[in-house]
């Protein structure tokens, strides 16, 4: 028996190789905590931390000059910044699809100056597996004392054969302005990074300010049952 016509195997016209793209959510919130919280926080970042900065790390506290350049302050404390998170935190969950219930916060206080950057990277990893939100809080003085240091999201790329996976060369993204007093949030899956700024006077108070953190799942092992 042969097979009538138009009966023979069709073979889809998709390519295997067809990458699928999606745009990474970021909630972003301007103006978030109001100009006299935002300025008094901005002033006790100046005053408080130059001393106690210390360059960047990666990973596990391994230090990679040609990845990450900024300094760092591990025990900047922002409770007003936390309070506002948390008012927040119901409709940022549902934009973003996660769940942070019964969340511990980890945070830091991240400043850069003339020619710091931060290479694409994502904020997951060994020993990072907890992180379940990342929030970055932007702090600067008015006007602008530099330029760059954009928040740099890139596009989830999938191809449909794992077979490729990794091998799209076409890269897209969106950019986010380091704008005071505004905070974005996003999944720390996301590859992003900071693009290089450029700070004419090289003075730590004109430097691009962030508090930097992440909404973890508790550590089982801290909180036994």
């Amino acid at each position: 028996m042969t097979d009538s016509p138009g009966l023979t195997e069709q073979r889809s016209p998709l390519c295997t190789d067809a990458i699928w793209r999606l745009p990474v959510t970021v909630c972003r919130i301007t103006q978030f905590l109001g100009e006299r919280t935002a300025d008094a926080l901005l002033e006790r970042a100046i005053t408080s931390t130059g001393d106690r900065l210390r360059p960047s790390m990666i990973g596990n506290q391994q230090l990679a000059p040609d990845i990450r350049r900024s300094r760092s302050c591990p025990d900047f404390a922002a409770p007003e910044l936390l309070a506002a998170i948390d008012e927040v935190l119901a409709p940022v969950e549902q934009t973003l699809g996660v769940s942070c219930q019964y969340n511990e916060p980890s945070y830091g206080l991240n400043v850069h100056n003339d020619g710091d950057f931060y290479r694409p990277h994502q904020d997951t990893g060994e020993g990072f597996t907890r992180r379940l939100l990342t929030f970055v809080y932007y702090l600067h003085r008015t006007p602008r004392p530099f330029d760059g240091g954009e928040l740099r999201v890139f596009d989830t790329a999938l191809p449909l054969h794992t077979a490729t996976a990794g091998r799209w060369q076409e890269q897209t993204w969106r950019d986010w302005e380091p704008e005071h007093d505004s905070i974005v949030f996003f999944r720390p899956t996301a590859w992003h990074e900071v693009r290089p700024v450029g700070c004419p006077s090289r003075q730590h108070q004109d430097s691009r300010f962030a508090v930097n953190g992440w909404l973890c799942s508790r550590d089982p092992t801290a909180h036994p049952h």
